[in-house]
């Protein structure tokens, strides 16, 4: 068996370091920064920009995963990488804010610089390994050399065309995954490539989720501050804060152990890893960010009229969330049916909104509503996986049977 590389893990070594944890404040920065560039900006435009740089964000964020998934975070020279890369990740997110502006070109060189450093470093590291991981290495450079271009001429572009520019660049980088890094001249990766800890994987995908909430709990009690403590925005605090234990809930209390299970006892991790992980928590994120949007504005017009942005933002990111977590679950729980208490969810979100918009709720009581969807589905899925609804309802049994729980 050959001996383990200088600055890889050593195999099955799954275990989270403190360096990546460190690593991981630049996000909470960056995450912050997006949230509070969709407050400031309503606007489908502006939604669609939010869109690009949360995509671009969550691609630096996943890659370094994987990366010091392989690496071993002890190094020194893992270490100072990361170390650099957080530098590098400041200089993005500072720039979150006028990136359709005029600190397009900062964010661009950042992004840019940030993924390409990462993987030549990968390189080096891969050459004292096999050719096999050098290619490999090689091949996910060449997918952002390849959308390079794009990010440094949308952003000499009018903000118009830095959108398509950008939009374009992050589809290709997007799509290399799926098409296994195809490289002239390098052929593509096999999963043996994509070898993976799955305990690693899933415990830092689960640790991001935490730094979503918790942004979420921090922006809601920054904007409480600023504001008269009276009656309505108090209980638009308790409802936010009630909402974001929900979702904590329905993500950690089963997801997050049956996913960490699954990809650690299956036979293609990195399969597990690329869907499961890589592209389904992504929405996940997203439903995390846009809500924390909605609980700064429903505390800010949390008696007043609600508006379709602050429809899109109170009940667009529970919606977001919950179908990022049906993705999520149904890919890791071997089951034939979607959980059917996240469907209702999804259905409920939307038919609230309708109502909302139309009916002329107040921000409040949009919120209430969409929260109670998510206390809904916890409880649901709670007692379906614990047999709680054959307790309190034996004819349920009937209905549910249709959709078994996932275990």
């Amino acid at each position: 068996m050959r001996r383990a590389p200088p600055l890889f893990r050593k195999q099955h070594d799954g275990e989270v370091s403190y360096i990546e944890l460190f690593f991981d404040l630049v996000f909470v920065f960056a995450i912050t920064q997006l949230s509070h560039f969709l407050s400031h900006h309503p606007g489908l435009a502006s939604a669609l920009e939010g869109l690009v740089m949360l995509l671009a964000v969550w691609w630096v964020w996943i890659y370094t995963c994987w990366v010091t998934n392989w690496l071993d975070c002890d190094r020194a020279m893992v270490r100072l990488m990361l170390l650099a890369m957080m530098l590098g990740g400041l200089a993005l997110s500072s720039a979150i804010p006028d990136a359709f502006g005029a600190g397009g070109l900062r964010f661009a060189l950042a992004y840019c610089g940030l993924q390409i450093g990462r993987s030549i470093f990968l390189i080096f590291a891969a050459s004292v390994v096999d050719a096999a991981r050098t290619r490999n290495a090689m091949r996910l450079t060449f997918w952002f050399l390849l959308a390079t271009p794009l990010w440094i001429w949308g952003a000499t572009a009018t903000p118009e065309a830095r959108l398509a520019a950008w939009a374009a660049a992050i589809a290709i980088e997007y799509a290399g995954p799926f098409l296994r890094f195809a490289t002239p001249f390098l052929g593509t990766s096999t999963l043996a490539d994509w070898d993976v800890s799955g305990h690693h994987m899933a415990e830092r995908c689960a640790l991001f989720i935490i730094i979503a909430l918790g942004e979420a709990v921090l922006v809601t009690g920054t904007s409480y501050v600023g504001i008269p403590a009276d009656r309505a925005p108090t209980a638009a605090l308790v409802t936010s804060f009630v909402g974001s234990a929900a979702m904590w809930w329905i993500y950690f209390d089963i997801g997050a152990k049956r996913g960490r299970k699954m990809i650690e006892q299956a036979t293609q991790a990195g399969l597990v890893a690329r869907n499961a992980y890589t592209y389904l928590h992504l929405p996940i994120v997203a439903g995390l960010v846009v809500t924390a949007v909605g609980d700064a504005l429903m505390l800010d017009a949390s008696d007043m009229a609600v508006t379709l942005a602050e429809v899109l933002a109170v009940c667009g990111g529970p919606w977001l969330f919950l179908a990022g977590c049906i993705g999520f679950k149904w890919s890791t729980s071997g089951q034939r049916f979607p959980p059917a208490s996240h469907g209702f969810g999804v259905i409920a979100l939307a038919i609230i909104g309708y109502h909302a918009w139309h009916g002329s709720w107040t921000t409040l009581e949009t919120g209430r509503a969409a929260t109670s969807v998510l206390i809904a589905t916890a409880i649901w899925e709670w007692l379906s996986l614990n047999g709680g609804w054959q307790r309190w309802a034996p004819w349920s049994g009937v209905i549910f049977s249709r959709f078994p729980p996932p275990r």
